[in-house]
């Protein structure tokens, strides 16, 4: 995927003078990423105004774990249906949980939980067993129908967490695809899970699109987005996207996503003049180590810029 094929929308009218300051912007943000030895996309957009930035916003990427906002508005769409009650019951065993770092997936007894519940773990904590739950309830298939339905056919699950960590182990023999030796690392870029169409997928574009739908009231019902808006804010990790905007005024909610050689966050920016912006930052880093502070922290760099661009960019008058 070839980062100079990114484009960067420009404000109304077309301005030669916002063009050359689009075309700075994406300079800057390609220096960035080659900085933090990372490939990269990125799309954002005014909520309201619908200004853009693009930079390879239409490029197929893998979602990781950004695919839980999907199985999200699934779950709150069917509440809105009358198919599902949120605040139901599942009853978890100690044993048989998706694999995972957080949550449910690393607790050790039994546990009784609502659903609206499991999808706060899947949220805040990126907790994979509390997702695999839900999705096991809902159906991938379903989900998928949701996001075509919704115009975004680019959007598409390919199976579960569990799915993805049993890939690996028949792939690798049970390694920890974390702790590979460079050789195994280069043969880990092959791997069926990282590699599209048969990976969890969608566009940068796709998922600003389904954030900007999410906070317009637009994916669900007005109370099922609000919802939505206040578990998405409730994530609890600081240090990509939010790291771009440390001002305790403006709010960030959003979701990361990680694999190995994959590194992304997408959110929702709020400024307390009233902007309101859908970041998609998706990155592909060169090294596949879990511990990556460049790679997190350009997240926050282009996400930032991209921002700043779409704010000087408004249309006056």
């Amino acid at each position: 995927m070839e980062e100079s094929r990114a484009r960067v929308g420009s404000p109304p009218g077309g301005r030669v003078g916002a063009r050359v300051e689009a075309e700075l912007v994406r300079c800057r943000v390609a220096e960035a990423f080659a900085a933090a030895g990372s490939g990269g996309f990125v799309h954002a957009v005014d909520i309201d105004s619908g200004v853009q930035f693009e930079y390879g916003a239409d490029e197929a990427v893998l979602l990781a774990s950004v695919c839980k906002i999907p199985v999200l508005v699934e779950l709150y769409a069917r509440s809105d249906e009358g198919t599902v009650d949120l605040s139901g019951r599942v009853h978890v065993p100690e044993g048989g949980r998706s694999p995972g770092p957080t949550g449910l997936s690393v607790m050790l007894d039994p546990i009784d939980v609502s659903l609206r519940d499991l999808a706060y773990w899947m949220m805040s904590v990126s907790d994979n067993a509390a997702t695999d739950i839900l999705c096991d309830l809902l159906g991938i298939d379903a989900i998928n129908a949701r996001m075509s339905g919704l115009g975004l056919k680019e959007v598409r699950l390919e199976g579960t967490c569990r799915d993805i960590y049993a890939a690996f182990d028949e792939e690798f023999g049970g390694a920890d695809v974390l702790d590979l030796s460079d050789t195994q690392a280069e043969r880990l870029r092959a791997s069926r899970v990282l590699h599209i169409p048969s990976a969890t997928r969608g566009t940068p574009r796709s998922i600003t699109a389904l954030l900007s739908m999410i906070w317009r009231n637009q994916a669900a019902s007005a109370k099922a987005c609000a919802a939505m808006r206040r578990i998405l804010g409730l994530q609890v990790w600081p240090h990509r996207l939010r790291s771009g905007f440390p001002d305790d005024a403006v709010a960030v909610a959003g979701k990361t996503g990680t694999l190995p050689f994959v590194r992304n966050e997408v959110g929702v920016v709020e400024y307390p003049d009233g902007g309101r912006y859908a970041v998609a930052v998706f990155t592909c880093p060169h090294s596949p180590a879990y511990v990556n502070p460049p790679a997190d922290a350009v997240i926050g760099t282009v996400a930032r810029a991209a921002v700043d661009y779409i704010r000087a960019a408004q249309p006056t008058g």
